[in-house]
């Protein structure tokens, strides 16, 4: 983690606490729709990023993750399966890592986080991904806001 990122805390009642220092986030579909970034995205994105190590996973099936990413705090990574997420997943603390995606090759991403978030965003969402999630949001902002407000964390997951 560099200076500035502080990591973001979240007591859960009845549970472990969240203390999350990495996000990792899957692009298309989640953060995009046919290759573009949705509106409201690189906002959010800007403000985690002084938050939490921000780490792009993406097969970048219409080839456009780079641009559409350009300038914003965080590193894309070129994956082809689910597997190389869950490898990605591995070599960071899983239990600081906080994971956002909507397709079937999230599944194990989001199984294996410390939290694992899910979105139904304009591409859908694999049906299975949903049993392997700790939290469901209807769509990206919602997810990120989770993060940028750590207490609709506390809410949603408290016993």
């Amino acid at each position: 983690m560099d200076g500035r990122q502080t990591g973001i805390q979240v007591e859960i009642p009845g549970s472990e606490p969240l203390r999350l220092t990495q996000l990792l986030l899957d692009f298309t579909g989640t953060l995009s729709c046919d290759g573009v970034l949705l509106p409201g995205v690189a906002q959010r994105l800007e403000l985690l990023g002084g938050e939490l190590r921000i780490t792009v996973l993406t097969a970048d099936t219409f080839g456009s993750a780079a641009k559409q990413l350009e300038g914003l705090p965080l590193r894309l990574q070129l994956i082809q399966t689910g597997q190389d997420k869950v490898d990605f997943l591995s070599r960071l603390g899983r239990a600081e890592t906080a994971v956002v995606g909507n397709g079937r090759n999230d599944i194990g991403m989001v199984r294996g986080a410390g939290l694992g978030i899910v979105v139904i965003g304009p591409e859908g969402c694999a049906a299975e991904l949903i049993g392997a999630a700790k939290v469901v949001c209807p769509d990206i902002l919602a997810a990120l806001d989770l993060l940028l407000k750590p207490l609709r964390l506390k809410a949603t997951l408290r016993a």
